[in-house]
């Protein structure tokens, strides 16, 4: 296994199904901490944005985790995937 699966791999995913659940995921925290950066400036802008993005995040990464469940032995997962 080479560095580009290895992780992917330990999740239950292949290189391009991690590359792609990674950038949606980036994509939305950059966007959720934007909006958080303008509300600090600007109070009446984005006043639930930050805080609704952040609990997508949590739905999307608990979604992710079932899925992946599923097809991943975790007593044979590396520690840090069985947080």
């Amino acid at each position: 296994m080479n560095v580009f699966t290895a992780h992917p791999a330990s999740v239950g995913e292949t290189y391009f199904q991690h590359l792609r659940f990674a950038l949606l995921v980036g994509a939305r925290m950059t966007a959720g901490g934007l909006a958080a950066l303008v509300h600090a400036f600007l109070p009446f802008v984005f006043v639930t944005t930050a805080g609704r993005i952040s609990d997508e995040l949590v739905e999307m990464r608990a979604a992710a985790r079932a899925r992946n469940a599923r097809g991943v032995d975790m007593a044979a997962a590396p520690a840090d995937r069985r947080r």
